[in-house]
């Protein structure tokens, strides 16, 4: 493979998919952690769902708190998002 072909490709790859981790149910909302990327490191971050067609919503969570995996920051995510639930429940809606 000539120089300037290798030299594209790697210029052009994209990106490894985000890691995919499946939904929890906890206490009627639906958590989904979704750890960001940051400067190396994963940052805690998850989609909190309650209900479902016209009644569901959604809050956007995301804490300063990084890992050094992905998989770390899903399990940070969990243990937070639980501790959130218990003390907001639906006023994280409002």
């Amino acid at each position: 493979m000539g120089f300037f072909k290798q030299i594209v490709q790697l210029f052009g790859a994209k990106p490894a998919p985000a890691a995919v981790f499946p939904a929890v149910e906890y206490k009627g909302f639906t958590i989904t952690p979704q750890p960001m990327a940051d400067g190396g490191q994963y940052r805690v971050a998850a989609i909190i769902e309650k209900g479902e067609g016209e009644t569901l919503k959604q809050h956007q969570f995301i804490r300063s708190d990084t890992q050094v995996s992905a998989d770390q920051a899903a399990e940070l995510t969990l243990l937070k998002c639980k501790m959130f639930i218990d003390q907001t429940g639906d006023g994280m809606f409002k």
